[in-house]
């Protein structure tokens, strides 16, 4: 079942893995050195690795309120037999998120998990569709998401549910240089 839990909630979330291996990635290829865009090439990579978001210092749901101030934020439940096995978050009228521009009909899908054994079963489309909902139900227009061109299965997720890449940032993450930052948004009219 899915279900909206107030965002008071958000610990209830931590437990839930975002850990993804990452064996293949996106590899931009600039065109015409950026005047014919940016074509992306599905790439192996030559030793694979696991990425958890969460280890890195300042992220994870314990955290996120200690950055922002989160009481506008939704959180939606994926529950089976009482057990919570799949969240999406949901961020609008945030002050210091970029990704909302400064805009109170922007919504940013902030964090979707999904226990590994439930992976590749549907709960994130159902979780998705419900951050849908959820964004249209408070006002906004658009719906904005974040991955990085190592997170294919994500890419490939986005672009499944009707997402458009909207922005590459080549720059973004001075920590992880060879991470590209793409930013996906889904029309919510």
């Amino acid at each position: 079942t899915i279900n909206e839990k107030t965002i008071k909630d958000i610990e209830s979330i931590a437990q839930i893995p975002i850990a993804f291996e990452v064996n293949r990635i996106l590899s931009p290829k600039v065109v015409e050195d950026g005047l014919g865009g940016i074509a992306f090439l599905e790439q192996d990579i030559d030793v694979s690795y696991i990425k958890d978001y969460d280890n890195s210092p300042g992220e994870g749901p314990t955290q996120w309120a200690k950055r922002f101030k989160i009481s506008n934020w939704g959180l939606i439940v994926a529950e089976q037999r009482d057990q919570i096995i799949g969240s999406v978050v949901i961020a609008m009228n945030t002050q210091g998120l970029r990704m909302l521009r400064g805009r109170k009909d922007l919504a940013v899908l902030w964090d979707i998990r999904i226990t590994p054994s439930h992976r590749n079963q549907g709960v994130g489309t159902k979780l998705f569709e419900a951050a849908e909902r959820w964004a249209k139900f408070h006002g906004c227009i658009q719906i904005n998401i974040e991955t990085q061109n190592i997170n294919l299965p994500a890419c490939r997720f986005y672009s499944k549910l009707g997402c458009e890449l909207i922005e590459i940032n080549r720059q973004a993450y001075r920590k992880h240089p060879n991470e590209i930052q793409l930013i996906w948004a889904k029309s919510l009219s």
